[in-house]
C-alpha cells in the first residue's frame, strides 16, 4: 500500500462524517449541577466511553442515527470466532491493516484535554476507559485503566510474544503491498469495510516465535475482562469519593457494574452523556449534552475557584 494513497484516504475521511449524535446545548442548570459536583469532591473516578471519542472522529456503536449499528449491518468481532477460524482472523486483520493509519492518527479532543486538566488539579484518582484508542494517553493522562484493552498492543494467542501495533504495521505492509486504501467509515476498534477480493488475498500476521495467531490486546465481544483488571477497577472505585461517567451508555456489564459498586458503597455518581444510559434510574446526576460543550468550561471555572 502506498503511503500517498493512505494520506489521501485519511484527508478524505476526516472531511466526510460527523459521529456526534443530535443533542441539546447545555443550559445553566446543567452547568451549575456539574460544577457543584466537581467542586465538592476531590478524589473522583472518571469512567469514559465511546461518546467522548466521537468528537475526534471515531464512531460509537449504539448512538441513534450516527452510531455504527445505525449506519451499517456491522457485527463486532466475536472472540471465539477469532480464536477458532483463520478466515475470521484474515478478515479482521485485512480491515484493521487498512484502517490503522487513520485510527492511529486520530488526536484527543477538548474533552480528553479537560480530563487531563482535572488530573493536574488533583481532582481525579484514575480514569477507567472503555475505549481502545489511547486518546487519553495522547492527551497526557497518567493513571488510565483500559477496561477493554488497547488496539496499540498485539499479542500471540499461544506464547508470551507481543509487539506494538505500529511495528506490526510495518511487517504487514511488507507482506501486503498490493492492498488499496479506500473506505468511508472506521470502526471503534480501528477496522474498516473492504471488498472480499482484497480480504481473500491478505496475508495474516503470525507470531515470529511460535507461528501462532496474533490478536490485538482488545477484549472482543464474548471475551472476559481479565480478573486482575477487574480487581484493580474495584479497588479504584473503593478508594474514590465519587464517580463521573463521560460519554458512555453503560450498556455492557463491565462498565455498569462500576456504577453498581459505587452505589453499594454509597458514593455519588454523575453521568454526562447525550443519550440514555443503563444506569439513569440509579445515578444521582444525569446531564444529557455533548461532553465537549460543557466539560472544558467547567474545568476552566473550577481551576479559577479557590480551594
Amino acid at each position: 500500500m502506498h503511503r500517498s494513497a493512505l494520506t489521501t484516504s485519511i484527508k478524505q475521511f476526516s472531511r466526510q462524517i460527523v459521529y456526534v449524535p443530535k443533542h441539546k446545548p447545555p443550559n445553566h442548570e446543567d452547568f451549575e449541577v456539574l460544577k457543584d459536583f466537581l467542586s465538592k469532591y476531590k478524589n473522583i473516578l472518571i469512567v469514559t466511553g465511546a461518546g467522548i471519542s466521537t468528537e475526534s472522529g471515531i464512531p460509537d456503536y449504539r448512538s441513534e442515527e450516527v452510531g455504527l449499528y445505525a449506519r451499517s449491518n456491522h457485527k463486532p468481532i466475536q472472540y471465539q470466532e477469532f480464536v477458532k477460524y483463520p478466515k475470521v482472523r484474515q478478515r479482521y486483520w485485512a480491515r484493521n491493516f487498512v484502517g490503522w493509519p487513520r485510527f492511529s492518527a486520530v488526536q484527543p479532543n477538548n474533552t480528553h484535554l479537560a480530563i487531563r486538566e482535572l488530573e493536574k488539579m488533583g481532582k481525579i484518582t484514575s480514569i477507567v476507559t472503555q475505549n481502545v484508542d489511547r486518546l487519553h494517553h495522547k492527551a497526557g493522562s497518567e493513571n488510565v485503566i483500559e477496561l477493554h484493552g488497547t488496539g496499540y498492543i498485539v499479542k500471540c494467542l499461544k506464547c508470551p510474544y507481543e509487539i506494538s501495533r505500529e511495528e506490526l504495521q510495518v511487517e504487514l505492509m511488507k507482506n501486503n503491498q498490493y492492498m488499496e486504501s479506500s473506505f468511508t467509515m472506521i470502526r471503534p476498534d480501528g477496522d474498516v469495510d473492504l471488498p472480499r477480493e482484497q480480504v481473500d488475498k491478505f496475508r495474516s500476521p503470525l507470531c515470529p516465535t511460535c507461528e501462532g495467531p496474533l490478536k490485538p490486546d482488545i477484549v472482543f465481544f464474548g471475551d472476559n475482562v481479565p480478573k486482575e483488571r477487574v480487581d484493580k477497577v474495584r479497588s479504584e472505585v473503593s478508594s474514590s469519593d465519587a464517580v463521573f461517567v463521560l460519554g458512555s451508555s453503560l450498556t455492557v456489564y463491565s462498565s455498569y457494574r462500576i456504577i453498581l459498586q459505587a452505589k453499594e458503597e454509597h458514593k455519588k455518581v454523575a453521568v454526562l452523556n447525550i443519550g440514555p444510559t443503563r444506569a439513569d434510574d440509579i445515578v444521582d446526576i444525569k446531564v444529557s449534552t455533548k461532553c465537549g460543550d460543557i466539560l472544558p468550561e467547567l474545568c476552566n471555572r473550577i481551576g479559577k475557584t479557590p480551594s
